[in-house]
């Protein structure tokens, strides 16, 4: 080391290229070299293989899949989804593992961890894990997830593997650990992952087992010759476990683990059990409860009661405004934050990501007997419509945001302090809040009218409607305006009724079943004449000309179309008479007419742009671009389709965006302009893929002119 008096110095200036070894003092040799290549390896990492039962249909229909893609010369993608427990990894490895000495290049696993405690993998830690097995020196390996992905696809470009993707949680998490390559990929998860569609993807979706089936899994399970002996009492025993793999193969474990014991015996037990599902997936259940009790037992008493309190949330997470809901009647809001740290310390929650919690699925089961044995009645009711409240609010505030022109009805709430969640600045980030929270907001609607709460039911359905319009998330759309409707029948609420009708209406219209969405228009039209309300049954007008136009009514329709277009403007309503233009105008295209379509499309927009309905406004122009199109003005239709596009961007309306730029994509081609083209079908096919239309006349449309497009794409352009 230099001396007080004699310190070294050394100064770097300039640009420097390339790698630098700057030093005060050296002593000894320096070596300096290249970063030592990979080592192939080939990596066999899936589980051991357990026997499937009932599948083969399934298996078949992965198998042809397969041989599709290798006939196409692509990668083949197949997503395996269902109830936790359903068989999924078991029918996924049943698959792959006959495809080893296909695909000698290797098989990769892992689990993604949807379901974990800690919550999903990140796909760059599994990536590393990834390249690791392949050969990639620890040193090596990427920090970043694109240099990770990109070096993970160049190893595998050229193997021939075979990869299984467990417990996905979203399609986003799977896309960086596809190969390249002819490889065979697998992905299981309780999600559908519908985004997986625009990677060429195969869904494959598991129910439980029929009975017989079942059946079959016990004996083999068994192997005793009980189920033989006791075919009736087995037949009982899967009917019990609803036909579930898991449960069916814990019973099995749990007979041959007692040989003396009949089947019927565990029939009358599992039959008694107030938690069947508890009983049958974990053994010494007295020792757990004991052992969470006295976590329980040592919580501060804030703690304690936001505990048992969460117990009775329906959903499977939550985050931190709910618990403040909870909490806010004692005037303890501030301490929500501080009791959820507590329980995160005592392990008694689970850091969901995000700023959410959740319960291990026994220890929320634990919250909610502590809530029934230490919170009386009237309390528990009290809490669980603080919750519902919470939920409604924020739901209404998100719908505000994304959709000031939607007619909101008036919401009861039955708690004198509402806790609104902060769903975001815009309407893209309140469109996502609901989308998040969508399941919780099921559950409230599924749990109202039983818990005494009926408004909260068919008031939150209503407020439902900006998300359902936009993402297209028409099960729940549907199964939603069904719950509010019968509350709003239990409470003869005509008015709440008439909105069920017509909203939920248009759910079934997008789901495909226009013959239930024209009984329900009609329904409402003869509710609102009882009540006198022209206005009402003008408005279903509208809707009863877009179910006669989707059963091919054709010629009712435009008459319905027509009467609204001039009916409602003059009961007040000019914004509704516009939409009717709309559709109008929308006819009239589709069958040719592009003139009398623009006309009805230019009045349309004029009415709609002048009542502030942005979003309708743009699909008029949309529809002005496309009339345009089919006229080949095309100049015009560029001009008007961009417009559309650039509104409706800002709105986070995928479904529309998607139409647009499908249309943009056609005028691209028309021009020659091929890249772009190439581009707008692109994203047209991921928007209608992220909404669920994917299999829509639009999208296979645009997916067949992206295709002859790349077929047709010089070899200098790939």
């Amino acid at each position: 080391m230099p001396s007080e008096g004699h310190r070294s110095h050394n100064e770097l200036r300039g640009d420097v290229y390339g790698s630098v070894v700057q030093a005060g003092s050296v002593h000894g040799g320096i070596h300096i070299g290249a970063p030592t290549p990979p080592v192939r390896q080939t990596p066999w990492q899936f589980p051991p293989l357990v026997r499937v039962v009932d599948r083969s249909s399934e298996l078949a229909a992965l198998e042809r899949h397969r041989a599709r893609a290798a006939r196409d010369g692509r990668p083949a993608l197949a997503a395996v989804s269902g109830l936790g427990g359903v068989g999924k990894t078991t029918v996924a490895l049943s698959w792959l593992h006959t495809l080893r000495r296909q695909f000698p290049g290797g098989q990769l696993h892992a689990d993604l961890g949807a379901q974990s405690p800690d919550g999903p993998e990140h796909p760059g830690e599994v990536l590393a894990r990834f390249l690791r097995a392949l050969g990639v020196p620890a040193q090596q390996v990427p920090t970043m997830l694109a240099e990770r992905t990109v070096m993970y696809r160049s190893l595998t470009a050229d193997r021939s593997l075979v990869v299984l993707l467990d417990d996905a949680a979203t399609a986003a998490q799977v896309r960086p650990l596809l190969p390249g390559g002819s490889s065979v990929t697998a992905v299981t998860s309780r999600r559908r992952l519908p985004g997986l569609t625009v990677d060429g993807c195969y869904p494959v979706h598991l129910e439980p087992l029929a009975s017989d089936a079942a059946v079959e899994l016990l004996t083999d399970t068994l192997a005793d010759g009980r189920v033989a002996e006791e075919p009736e009492n087995a037949q009982a025993l899967v009917e019990l476990c609803a036909g579930l793999p898991l449960a069916v193969r814990i019973a099995g474990a749990r007979l041959a683990a007692r040989p003396g014991r009949s089947i019927g015996t565990m029939v009358r037990s599992l039959a008694a059990e107030h938690q069947r599902l508890e009983a049958l997936a974990i053994d010494g259940d007295h020792n757990v409860r004991a052992a969470l009790d006295l976590s329980y037992q040592a919580l501060p008493p804030s703690a304690a009661r936001l505990y048992r309190l969460l117990g009775l949330h329906p959903g499977r997470e939550f985050d931190t405004p709910v618990a403040s809901a909870l909490l806010i009647a004692e005037g303890a809001e501030g301490a929500a934050a501080r009791s959820l740290d507590v329980l995160h310390e005592a392990s008694l929650l689970v850091d969901a990501g995000g700023e959410r919690h959740r319960f291990h699925d026994l220890v929320r089961l634990h919250a909610a007997s502590r809530a029934r044995e230490d919170e009386s009645p009237e309390e528990r009711a009290a809490a669980a419509r603080r919750i519902a409240d919470h939920y409604l609010a924020s739901a209404t505030r998100a719908e505000e945001i994304i959709d000031p022109q939607h007619r909101t009805m008036a919401r009861d709430y039955g708690s004198a302090s509402v806790v609104v969640a902060d769903v975001g600045p815009g309407s893209e980030a309140a469109l996502d809040w609901l989308e998040r929270e969508l399941p919780n907001l099921m559950a409230v609607i599924h749990q109202a009218r039983s818990a005494g709460f009926p408004t909260v039911c068919w008031q939150l359905a209503d407020a439902l409607w900006p998300l359902f319009l936009r993402r297209k998330f028409y099960d729940d759309w549907c199964a939603a305006h069904r719950e509010g409707l019968a509350a709003a029948r239990d409470l003869e609420d005509t008015a709440a009724e008439c909105r069920m009708l017509t909203s939920g209406g248009v759910g079934e219209l997008g789901a495909g079943n226009p013959d239930r969405a024209l009984e329900m228009f009609e329904q409402a039209a003869r509710l609102f004449l009882g009540r006198g309300d022209r206005l009402g049954q003008a408005r279903t007008l509208n809707y009863r000309g877009l179910a006669l136009q989707r059963l091919g009514r054709t010629d009712e329709a435009v008459a319905y179309f027509a009467r609204a277009a001039t009916e409602l403007p003059a009961n007040g309503d000019e914004r509704a008479g516009g939409l009717a233009g709309l559709n109008l105008a929308d006819v009239a295209l589709a069958t040719g007419r592009a003139e009398e379509a623009i006309r009805h499309a230019d009045v349309a927009h004029t009415t709609l742009r002048d009542a502030g309905d942005t979003y309708n406004a743009a699909r008029a122009t949309t529809l002005l671009g496309r009339a345009h199109l089919v006229l080949d003005r095309l100049d015009q239709a560029g001009d008007l389709l961009s417009s559309a596009l650039a509104t409706l961007r800002g709105m986070a309306a995928d479904y529309e965006t998607a139409r647009a730029l499908g249309s943009l994509a056609e005028v691209s081609e028309r021009r020659g302009r091929t890249d772009l083209a190439r581009t707008h079908y692109r994203e047209a096919l991921d928007l209608y893929s992220s909404v669920g239309r994917s299999g829509s006349d639009e999208a296979e449309a645009a997916r067949c002119r992206l295709r002859r497009l790349e077929q047709d794409e010089p070899p200098d352009e790939r």
